[in-house]
């Protein structure tokens, strides 16, 4: 069974940093894009930061010049530096995942269970 785990949310003060990993194990063909996505209380789940297996990344404007999205295809990992951080950054992160279980299987969405990032102020 393919599976997301996540790890690196906790607490912390404004203006501080965390790292998020998010790495993918199990039997799979290959892993096309991975990303991170936030959802906080009473909103909707947004996009955070994406990458694909080509390098190319993509932010939310809101975290643009504070985050930075970085993956190793040899670990199948993807990792979320987070600095400069607000109280408004405060959520549940989620990682997710593109993948194909076989070479002519049909590309499948996997989610991370999800890890609480608290900001104070």
């Amino acid at each position: 069974q393919v599976q997301l785990v996540e790890s690196g949310g906790g607490l912390v003060q404004a203006g501080g940093s965390l790292r998020l990993s998010c790495a993918a194990s199990g039997i799979f063909f290959s892993i096309n894009a991975m990303g991170w996505y936030r959802q906080a209380p009473g909103k909707q789940r947004e996009l955070v930061a994406a990458t694909t297996s080509g390098g190319s990344t993509n932010y939310a404007d809101s975290v643009k010049g504070r985050f930075t999205i970085s993956r190793d295809n040899a670990k199948n990992t993807v990792y979320l530096q987070m600095n400069s951080l607000k109280p408004e950054d405060t959520a549940v992160y989620y990682c997710k995942t593109d993948f194909y279980r076989g070479a002519w299987y049909p590309i499948e969405v996997l989610w991370g269970q999800g890890t609480q990032v608290t900001v104070s102020s």
